[in-house]
């Protein structure tokens, strides 16, 4: 059998030429196979994987597969990891989103062939090497970091910074019992870099809250503006995962192709 090689060669390069000019979007839809089926979730500091609890059902009534990680809250390397063996369990494409300082993670582990979208609600945005803590001081200091105290290597949000600047759209009582389920974070978690961006060639959707006292919302618009992320803001505190669960469960669900 012959093989137009010039044929073959030309219908290559048009093809090629059509994913380029649809964008990263469509790059990674080709890659790994149309609509996302799964997705994965990753929580912050002062959290555990049960702070996704408000949006998890809404995934799964649409027929997603929904795994929230445990974050170790360790160093940035482990937690990265933590996430990627997550990712390697996943069947197809998979949304992978992140609250707060997950966004480090959903940053560098955005990179994971499964990975066809990223979510960012509230969350550290960085580039490639660069130092976050360079880039929030160029922000107002949020209220909440006043309220950070540690024991020894250890971190932890004080109850009336929790309730006051994290949590501060929910009820007190709720507030003050997430308050009581929370991790502590390692100092050493902090000082972490990135050394990948997958912002840079995945599609990618913020959740902006506008009354975060916990990562300033100039910031944060920041950020989302420089990843040309779809973006959606809400009159939220930083928290926007538990006080408004179905815009947050939108916003996942269109990274998914799901709307």
């Amino acid at each position: 059998m012959s093989i137009d090689r010039r044929g073959f060669t030309n219908a290559a390069i048009a093809l090629g030429a059509t994913v380029a000019l649809a964008g990263p979007a469509a790059t990674v839809r080709a890659a790994t196979g149309g609509r996302a089926r799964n997705v994965v979730l990753v929580h912050g500091l002062f959290a555990d994987g049960s702070s996704w609890s408000e949006v998890i059902p809404i995934l799964q009534a649409k027929g997603l597969t929904v795994t929230s990680v445990q974050n170790p809250l360790t160093t940035l390397p482990e937690a990265i990891a933590s996430a990627r063996r997550v990712l390697d369990r996943q069947d197809g494409p998979t949304v992978l989103a992140g609250h707060s300082f997950s966004g480090m993670i959903v940053t560098e582990a955005g990179m994971h062939p499964s990975v066809s979208a990223l979510v960012y609600v509230a969350a550290r945005a960085p580039d490639a090497g660069e130092d976050y803590g360079a880039l929030a001081a160029r922000f107002p200091t949020p209220p909440a970091s006043a309220g950070i105290i540690y024991d020894g290597d250890e971190g932890r949000l004080s109850e009336e910074a929790f309730v006051r600047d994290f949590a501060g759209d929910l009820p007190a009582a709720k507030a003050k019992a997430l308050h009581a389920v929370q991790q502590p974070f390692r100092r050493e978690l902090l000082t972490g870099r990135v050394a990948s961006a997958a912002w840079r060639s995945k599609p990618s959707y913020y959740a902006v809250s506008a009354d975060d006292r916990t990562i300033d919302p100039d910031l944060q618009r920041f950020m989302a503006k420089r990843m040309g992320a779809t973006t959606i803001e809400l009159k939220a505190s930083h928290v926007s995962l538990i006080s408004q669960p179905d815009a947050i469960a939108r916003l996942i669900l269109d990274a998914a192709g799901q709307n």
